[in-house]
């Protein structure tokens, strides 16, 4: 047989796992852009952020865990677009569905104090957790906002290089 004779590789399969009617297939196994991806380094045990939520943080955390949730294709599980598949049409679905809000729901209670951690553990969700430190935390603090704007106007340059000054003065600003 001539090079030119060899046949064409099979075509990929994109069957369905579970019953008909299922939107879960075997490439959302291996597709990244599919929120049920998920990565051999993603593990329960994974800290997306670096500081753990606690009473003063609360809008630096949530725009850091959004960076981290948008980047691994996971947000819809806390802004409440990615819904659960019927367990009775879509068991495979949703059995994954499943796995991948456990695993969210994982990551942000790494990503916050002891003291907080306690409060979110039970919630069924990781949408319900995210709304729950929504309510609890982006309140006005007015305590907190007095001793940052009281920080911005005692803030002197002094002996700091410019750069280390507009550092500080943004991030109390932020």
């Amino acid at each position: 047989m001539a090079i030119d004779e060899v046949p064409p590789p099979p075509p990929k399969s994109g069957k369905s796992v579970a019953t008909s009617g299922s939107s879960y297939s075997d490439s959302s196994k291996s597709d990244i852009s599919n929120p049920y991806f998920t990565h051999h380094s993603d593990r329960l045990g994974l800290i997306l952020v670096s500081k753990s939520l606690n009473e003063d943080n609360y809008s630096g955390w949530k725009r850091a865990m959004t960076l981290a949730l948008n980047s691994k294709n996971k947000l819809g599980f806390v802004n409440g677009s990615s819904k659960a598949p019927s367990e009775e049409a879509d068991p495979e679905g949703c059995a994954t569905w499943l796995r991948c809000n456990d695993m969210v729901h994982s990551w942000i209670v790494n990503t916050v104090n002891s003291e907080i951690a306690d409060t979110i553990i039970y919630y069924p969700t990781a949408h319900k957790v995210w709304e729950y430190l929504r309510e609890r935390f982006s309140q006005g603090n007015a305590p907190r906002i007095f001793e940052i704007q009281r920080d911005i106007a005692s803030l002197r340059q002094e002996q700091l290089s410019v750069s280390t000054y507009y550092r500080r003065l943004k991030s109390l600003w932020d």
